[in-house]
Order: structure tokens, then C-alpha cells, then sequence
């Protein structure tokens, strides 16, 4: 029943990403490279890989993004790197995140430690949250000195990566991989600690030089007429259990999934995989304006996945949902077993004294009102996919280090 959702894509073999390699043509300042949010160098580990030096070509990898290997899983790549790719021209563009993976699986295997820890400069940095961008920032960090504590308040770290994104896209073990070596740099993880509760943050200030807050956007939106109903599961929820579970769990007999970003189609995807035959996904948006990448798409309709563009709800009894076409004349009514809303998430920084306005900070940057305190992840502006977490984690550990002069050794 679950192997479906516990079992990853195939990669790339040595033989089959020479072949890819092989495809690229080495263009001088390569407009891949620029593209990307991580500032990863793609031109560069490539290169190292046609020589088949894959050592060369990880070190490359994590001089700019400690999640290596879990943005070559789900960054989505035709978005920026892949989008730029000179090859695109003449036929379609080099698979960089395939070949990041076989980099970084091959890095995992040869068990090899590139991060480091620099020389101590006396100074700690608290971080609020271990999701993508608190994690980054962690390594940024640590790579200049400085002791860090992060502080999640679930039980395991990694946020959204851990609890959201499913099985068969990134597996558990590579985020405990990932979450690992940042710990043996020296990270010190707090599980199961909630600031305001087991600790305040006006003590995170007293005893630290600054504090990050990375937290998420863990909290899910539900449109007014879908509270109450048993019927009804956000997204958030349905996924974190279903991964906490390895895909063991009770599953309805049918399933309308309402949402069209990445989120919804992890939804119907993880829904299909699970062997529920009837999977519907209702989306406000269109099919030329989906928020979901092509990936993600396609992989739903691989799935089997039947796609309502264009639809929202406008009314709903019990199991029934009615929707509305946003621009035709039409309605559908649907009845399912279950109703699952992916309709977008939000951020609880209740405790925290961090001032937001639709989930984000009203400023752009990284700094607050308090000296002390800086933000960075979801509630900073900016794109919210995992790699441009990792842009803003290396900025504002980047921006810290800039105001408290680590006076470091590189």
C-alpha cells in the first residue's frame, strides 16, 4: 500500500551522469550560475563532474547551499537554473538538479565532511526555528566562528522539509543527513521548546549576541464555511501525518483536494501513490497561471490526478463541495469522502514581539525594531521555496556577522 509513497524516483548512475554531463556545453559565464537564488555554481560542478572529479564537484555544491541535497530533490529547477540553460536552444536544458543529486548522494556515500567549523570568536547566535533558512543560517555561522542554538518546538528539526515535503520526493534520511552534519559542526538543537513557554526571548537576548527568528509558515488558511467540518483536513496537517507515518495511514475512499500551488499537488499526489483511486484538485488559478511547478504538475497528472482549473468553492454540506468557475458560467458539485484545503499557510509569531502583516515582515531586510533580533525564512520578504531559504539564511548570517564583527579566520 505505501511503497508507492516511501520510494524515491531512480537517480543517476555514473554511466547515465557522464551522459548528461556530456550534454553541457561549458558556457562561458554561465547563464545557469547566475540564475541561481543559492548562488550555487552549476557550470562549475559539471565541470568537475566530465572530469569525473565528484569530490571537487560537491565541494562546489556546499560552498554555497549546506541542503545540497535537498534542493537537487525539490527546488524546482526549470524556474531558475534549468530555465537559463543555453542548451534549451537546441533541444532541452541539462538536468542540473539530477546531477546535483548524484553529486551529493555520492558525497553521502563516500561519507565525506566538507562544512567546517571556523576558529571561535566568543560569540553565540540563538535561531528561532530549524526549517531551511534557519539551518543555512546555522552553517553560514559556524563557518565564521560563531557558537549557535537553534530552538524548534516540534520533535524533530527541519520544519516544513521534515514534516511536509513527502516521502517519495525527499526522503527522511536525507534531511536527517543534511540536519546532521550541521550538528556535528557543533550546532546544539533544542527539540520540543516553544519561546514564551520553556523559554522567553528576552532571555534568548540576555544570553546571546543575536537571535534569528527562521520560523515558518507552518500555520494552514481555512475559508470560513470549511471550519467545523469533520469532513475537512488542511493540507499542513494531512501531510505532516501521513510522513510522521510512513504513509500507514487510514485513507478515505475518495478525496477533493482544494489548491493549485506545490503544496496541493504534494497533496494529490501523496493521495494517488497511497492508492486512493479517485483524487479530484480543485484550483482557483487557471491552468496558463498555476502557482504549482511544471514538475509537480505533470507528476500529479502522471498520477492519474483529475484537475478542476479555474474553480473555487462556493458553498459546502458535509462531504458535498460546490464550486463556481471563476469565469464561465458554470458549476460543479462534488461529493468525497474527504475535503483536503491547500490553500496557502501562514505564520504564528505570537511571543516573539516580531510585527508582520500577511504573514511577512512589513519591511524589507532582515533586521528588526529590536538591535538584537533579526529574521530571515518565510516571514522575510521574498520567495518562500527551499532554495531562496537558504539565500536568506547565508544573507542574514552574512548581515549579522557585518554588524557584530566576528573577527573570524576564513
Amino acid at each position: 500500500m505505501t511503497k508507492k509513497y516511501q520510494t524515491e524516483a531512480p537517480g543517476y548512475t555514473m554511466t547515465t551522469v557522464m551522459e548528461e554531463a556530456a550534454r553541457c556545453l561549458l558556457c562561458h559565464d554561465a547563464p545557469c550560475s547566475q540564475a541561481c537564488p543559492a548562488h550555487t555554481d552549476p557550470a562549475k560542478f559539471i565541470r568537475s563532474v566530465r572530469f569525473r572529479n565528484i569530490k571537487g564537484a560537491a565541494e562546489t555544491i556546499r560552498e554555497n547551499n549546506a541542503l545540497g541535497a535537498i534542493c537537487a530533490r525539490v527546488c524546482p529547477t526549470e524556474k531558475y537554473c534549468e530555465l537559463a540553460c543555453s542548451r534549451s536552444g537546441i533541444d532541452v536544458p541539462i538536468d542540473i538538479g539530477g546531477i546535483q543529486r548524484y553529486v551529493t548522494d555520492f558525497e553521502q556515500a563516500a561519507d565525506m565532511h566538507i562544512l567546517k567549523k571556523g576558529n571561535s570568536n566568543g560569540m553565540n547566535v540563538a535561531i528561532i526555528g530549524s526549517g531551511p533558512s534557519g539551518l543555512q543560517a546555522a552553517v553560514t555561522l559556524l563557518e565564521k566562528g560563531y557558537g549557535v542554538d537553534l530552538y524548534e518546538r516540534q520533535a524533530k528539526a527541519g520544519g516544513y522539509l521534515t514534516y511536509g515535503i513527502p516521502e517519495y520526493r525527499l526522503p527522511s534520511n536525507i534531511v536527517d543527513y543534511e540536519i546532521k552534519r550541521i550538528t556535528d559542526m557543533g550546532a546544539n538543537i533544542h527539540l520540543n521548546t516553544t519561546i514564551g513557554e520553556d523559554i522567553t526571548m528576552d532571555q534568548l537576548k540576555a544570553d546571546n549576541d543575536a537571535v534569528i527568528v527562521a520560523i515558518g509558515a507552518s500555520e494552514s488558511k481555512v475559508l470560513p464555511m470549511f471550519e467545523n467540518n469533520d469532513a475537512v483536513e488542511t493540507a499542513v496537517s494531512f501531510l505532516a501525518r501521513t510522513k510522521d507515518a510512513q504513509g500507514n495511514i487510514d485513507l478515505p475512499k475518495d478525496a477533493i483536494v482544494i489548491g493549485g500551488g506545490d503544496v496541493a499537488m504534494d497533496v494529490v499526489t501523496t493521495l494517488k501513490k497511497l492508492g486512493v483511486k479517485h483524487v479530484t484538485d480543485a484550483a482557483y488559478e487557471e491552468f496558463d497561471e498555476f502557482r504549482a511547478s511544471k514538475k509537480e504538475l505533470a507528476g500529479a497528472e502522471a498520477e492519474g490526478v483529475t484537475i478542476l482549473d479555474g474553480y473555487i468553492p462556493d458553498s459546502i454540506d458535509g462531504h458535498t463541495v460546490t464550486f463556481k468557475h471563476r469565469h464561465m458560467n458554470s458549476k460543479l458539485t462534488i461529493e468525497a469522502d474527504k475535503i483536503i484545503l491547500a490553500i496557502g499557510q501562514t505564520v504564528n509569531a505570537n511571543n516573539l514581539g516580531i510585527r508582520l502583516e500577511h504573514g511577512e515582515s512589513p519591511s524589507a531586510g532582515y533586521k528588526t525594531r529590536d538591535e538584537k533580533v533579526f529574521i530571515t525564512g518565510d516571514i522575510a520578504q521574498g520567495d518562500k521555496t527551499v532554495v531562496y531559504a537558504v539565500q536568506k539564511g547565508k544573507e542574514v548570517a552574512d548581515e549579522i556577522d557585518s554588524i557584530l564583527g566576528g573577527n573570524h579566520n576564513d
